[in-house]
């Protein structure tokens, strides 16, 4: 049981749009990763695009699940995980990390953020506390 990605987004306006992610792609091979944390960052902005305001979803892409819960003011996020990753699990984070977020976040660097210039390093912290250890692995 795996998580891959963390990400938040801000489904504004005009398109969705990433404001802070994390990534675990240390299971693929060395010259894979940079496609592999492309394929999710893109992935992650579509499902939000294709997701409405105040709903949660499980949609499955390619060998991966991602869940996403998209708020009514517009904050964003998804999780890409294995297939055997608890999907209450996933909604239980991306509650959290979104609360976490929109407190330490001002609402109004949300339309035009991005994660160069968004302050908030959690994610790497939560991807890390949320992966599941299989001992012998």
């Amino acid at each position: 049981m795996r998580l891959y990605s963390l990400s938040v987004l801000y489904k504004g306006d005009p398109k969705v749009h990433l404001l802070k992610a994390a990534y675990d792609v240390s299971t693929f091979n060395f010259f894979q990763r940079s496609s592999v944390t492309e394929f999710m960052t893109f992935t992650s902005q579509l499902i939000a695009e294709r997701s409405a305001l105040g709903s949660r979803a499980s949609v499955k892409e390619q060998e991966y699940l991602c869940h996403v819960y998209v708020r009514n003011d517009g904050l964003a996020g998804v999780v890409i995980a294995d297939n055997e990753y608890p999907q209450r699990v996933c909604f239980t984070l991306l509650d959290k990390v979104l609360d976490e977020f929109s407190r330490q976040v001002s609402k109004m660097d949300w339309p035009s953020g991005s994660p160069a210039t968004i302050s908030y390093s959690a994610l790497d912290g939560y991807l890390s506390k949320y992966q599941v250890r299989v001992p012998g692995i």
